[in-house]
């Protein structure tokens, strides 16, 4: 049985959402070197592997494989003036069904952060998630501590819904999240 290759391509005001290539590995590895003490905080511990081209090739399979079983949409942003690698946002655990949800997951490279990107992106894959992939809801997590992301988050539409105890473990702890979500019809107030 054959089936058709999917395409993920989003196009917002300064860049370009599209899934990791073989080829982004240089740019991948000098934005997260880079950014590894403003990253390290906020994510599950690095594999001591983590920047090899190996760990990257997986990465880029992964994807491949996501996006045409719609598990995930892994993307990475790409500015489209310079053609500069500035971070990754994922829509993961896509559930169909009765559900129609995903996951919503981000990082950005410190020297691009707080310029707005993130927002641009974010607001971008939830388009495309409710118009595109008829999804209903989608939830993102983060520490609670992490204000730039909780304020990024209600900034996008998403709305504070609870805590999720021992959620992740992040740098190697199992840490508590704060949980929010944005609905295709949302009928809560600002504050949910």
């Amino acid at each position: 049985m054959l089936t058709r290759r999917r395409r993920v391509r989003i196009e917002t005001e300064r860049m370009t959402l599209r899934p990791p290539q073989h080829s982004d590995f240089r740019d991948w590895v000098a934005v997260r070197e880079a950014s590894r003490e403003f990253l390290v905080p906020w994510e599950p511990a690095w594999a001591h592997d983590h920047l090899s081209r190996k760990a990257f090739t997986n990465r880029v399979y992964w994807a491949q494989r996501s996006v045409a079983s719609g598990t995930a949409v892994p993307l990475f942003l790409i500015r489209r003036q310079d053609e500069a690698l500035l971070g990754a946002i994922t829509l993961d655990n896509i559930s169909r069904g009765p559900s129609q949800s995903a996951t919503l997951g981000y990082w950005i490279g410190e020297a691009h952060a707080r310029q707005g990107f993130m927002a641009e992106a974010i607001r971008g894959v939830v388009h495309y998630a409710f118009q595109t992939m008829d999804l209903s809801r989608i939830q993102a997590a983060c520490l609670k501590e992490n204000a730039a992301s909780r304020g990024l988050l209600e900034k996008c539409g998403f709305k504070y819904e609870g805590v999720a105890q021992a959620y992740l473990q992040i740098n190697g702890r199992w840490r508590n999240h704060v949980l929010y979500s944005n609905l295709r019809d949302d009928r809560r107030g600002a504050k949910g």
